[in-house]
């Protein structure tokens, strides 16, 4: 199963449209921030709170760089 196959099928399972390829890169680059800024753990919970938050994904985006950036 391919990432997309595998994203699409959860997508419906739950009921969400899956992430267009530029939401995907900006929640792959999140992830990152949350990983290298903290512990590899941080970046799927950062990515669920970042969901639960409802905030464009582009403000999430612009958040974890700010919290890296503070914390360095």
């Amino acid at each position: 199963m391919t990432v997309e196959q595998f994203l699409a099928a959860f997508a419906a399972e739950i009921g969400v449209p899956a992430p267009s390829g530029e939401e995907s890169t900006a929640l792959l680059e999140v992830a990152s921030i949350a990983a290298h800024a903290s512990q590899r753990t941080a970046a799927p919970l950062a990515c669920w709170m970042g969901g639960a938050s409802g905030m464009p994904i582009a403000e999430l985006l612009a958040a974890a760089q700010r919290v890296a950036a503070d914390g360095s």
